[in-house]
């Protein structure tokens, strides 16, 4: 009996909106750093168990997962992690990289001062995740990084575009970082330098060449981590 009161003093019931915040960033982590794989099966009343809640919490934190991705409904109405798409990996790779190229040639040309501030403080977070070897934050800093590189260029399409490119790819940044055991080379985190440089000199061909090159080596990164993958059990399901 004074155990289980001790475990329900340790975990305290949650409000229903906290609730839904926690379990889609428990799920949400969870899934992007590939501990639960893709095409797992997501139960609805496991996970109601798991957090103490209601399914109407639950439900709502998979709705928030469903509109990113990470999830997905099948015509038998099972949920499942959603699987990466290996088949069409060089169609997502093809539009990353332009993205890359063109949102960064944009920021050369229209950046404003408030612009750069935004793109450095996010490099500046990127560059404490990597000596942190905080996986998460890297995927985080990583992406506001670029997203607001595409916000400094001004182009509502291109920024919607590339915000959606990098939430699809977190899950295939995270083998990026894998490829690395977590311990992203120096060199990676001063490309980014580079192309703030680039683009506070309104150097628009040299920051063009600078994202070519940083997509490149990100691609070719993944790909050869994804060929030399032959463990039995590999979790890289298509």
């Amino acid at each position: 009996m004074t155990k289980t009161k001790e475990k329900k003093a340790d975990h305290p019931p949650l409000k229903r909106g906290s609730g839904v915040t926690h379990v889609y960033e428990t799920l949400r982590n969870e899934i992007i750093e590939l501990k639960l794989t893709p095409g797992s099966p997501i139960d609805e009343v496991q996970l109601s168990e798991r957090f103490s809640l209601s399914r109407t919490p639950i439900r709502e934190a998979l709705v928030r997962l469903a509109a990113e991705g990470l999830i997905t409904t099948l015509t038998n109405r099972a949920t499942i992690v959603s699987n990466i798409d290996f088949l069409n990996l060089a169609d997502f790779f093809d539009a990353l990289t332009l993205m890359y190229r063109v949102t960064t040639r944009l920021a050369a040309q229209k950046h404003r001062p408030e612009h750069i501030a935004e793109i450095q403080a996010f490099q500046d977070a990127f560059a404490q995740t990597v000596a942190e070897q905080d996986v998460l934050g890297m995927i985080a800093s990583n992406r506001d990084f670029h997203v607001a590189i595409a916000r400094a260029g001004g182009n509502r399409y291109y920024i919607e575009l590339f915000t959606r490119l990098l939430d699809e790819g977190r899950r295939i940044l995270r083998l990026y970082y894998s490829s690395f055991n977590d311990k992203l080379p120096q060199q990676y985190v001063t490309e980014h330098e580079d192309m703030i440089a680039a683009i506070v000199a309104r150097d628009v061909s040299r920051a063009d060449e600078l994202a070519r090159i940083h997509a490149d080596q990100i691609v070719l990164q993944i790909q050869s981590y994804i060929s030399a993958d032959t463990r039995p059990n590999a979790t890289l399901s298509l």
